[in-house]
């Protein structure tokens, strides 16, 4: 039986529709909300996001992700046997995005579900998938982050709506003799559910609290350095690694000087950051295989480099990936 896991091939997907933050600062100032390109780069980073047109989904995203990352690693669709799609903006209720997804590849038959842990979603799924390749169940993953944050935003809200942006982001993981994804490490603590959330459901035909999303950014922050730093920590030392092992650190792409205090902390040097916040905004669980991907694309990032992959979300959620690519 096969030990390891690896990425074989990568892929991303953003909606053609850009919006600077002067396109975004016209729009808010019709609703009366005051915002300005200076006011979002200084606190964010941030200098564009995508949104996606009113009648594409994240599985339409995941598609064209998917078929990208495929043709990277010199896969057809129907050599896939599971498929895990992380997002917190699914297609509907159910069934699952990842079902969905499955049927506009054209194929039937591969396990296929969504995993929901918001902003760490992308690394959780990489960690289901490594675990099923490992135990044989699996050869041969696609593991998709999609996002159409877009339509949980709060317009009137000028502290949250400039920061999220819709995109896609996926890998092709298979099974190796040569070890690829070296370690993980996962968390989760309920008890801070209250500071990044949406807080609705539906029931009844109704929507009972508010579909719109909610975030003290405040406390995010301080709990998002503090516990990246921790589990990047804890992955390295699973797999017997120190920070001078590390050619690459991807965090999630939430905010520049959540990143930048990440990687201090790390002892790592700007240049070995990974940045497209600038551009894509935060897309939640696609921002890490999309940073990923434009990184690999770019010639940034080289076959067998050693790469640190992590994340942070409602949930709370946290965790982190080792992987040699």
């Amino acid at each position: 039986m096969t030990s390891f896991s690896r990425i074989t091939g990568t892929g991303s997907y953003l909606p053609p529709r850009r919006v600077t933050n002067d396109d975004l600062a016209r729009e808010l100032a019709a609703r009366g909300v005051e915002t300005s390109d200076q006011w979002i780069v200084e606190r964010t980073g941030i200098r564009a996001r995508h949104f996606a047109a009113p009648d594409v989904t994240s599985s339409d995203l995941a598609l064209e992700a998917c078929r990208h990352a495929l043709e990277a690693a010199g896969r057809r669709a129907d050599e896939v046997d599971l498929i895990i799609v992380a997002t917190s903006t699914p297609d509907m209720v159910f069934p699952s995005s990842a079902a969905i997804l499955q049927r506009k590849l054209g194929v039937a038959g591969c396990p296929a579900f969504d995993v929901q842990a918001v902003c760490s979603g992308f690394v959780y799924a990489l960690t289901v998938a490594d675990a099923l390749i490992r135990t044989g169940t699996a050869r041969c993953a696609l593991v998709v982050g999609a996002e159409v944050f877009s339509r949980i935003l709060d317009f009137n809200d000028r502290t949250t709506c400039v920061l999220f942006g819709d995109g896609a982001g996926a890998v092709v993981l298979e099974a190796s003799e040569t070890p690829g994804i070296l370690a993980s490490d996962l968390h989760a603590d309920g008890k801070h559910a209250g500071i990044l959330c949406v807080p609705g459901q539906v029931s009844g035909g109704a929507i009972l609290g508010t579909p719109l999303l909610h975030m003290d950014g405040q406390a995010v922050f301080k709990l998002a350095v503090r516990v990246l730093e921790e589990s990047a920590r804890a992955t390295l030392a699973k797999a017997g690694k120190t920070e001078a092992d590390l050619d690459w650190l991807i965090p999630h792409q939430a905010n520049i000087r959540i990143m930048e205090g990440t990687a201090r902390k790390l002892k790592m040097s700007r240049e070995k950051l990974i940045v497209t916040v600038d551009e894509h905004g935060n897309t939640s669980a696609a921002s890490i295989p999309l940073a990923l991907d434009f990184a690999v694309r770019q010639g940034k990032i080289q076959k067998g480099d050693t790469l640190m992959l992590e994340g942070v979300g409602g949930g709370f959620t946290w965790g982190a990936v080792l992987l040699n690519l």
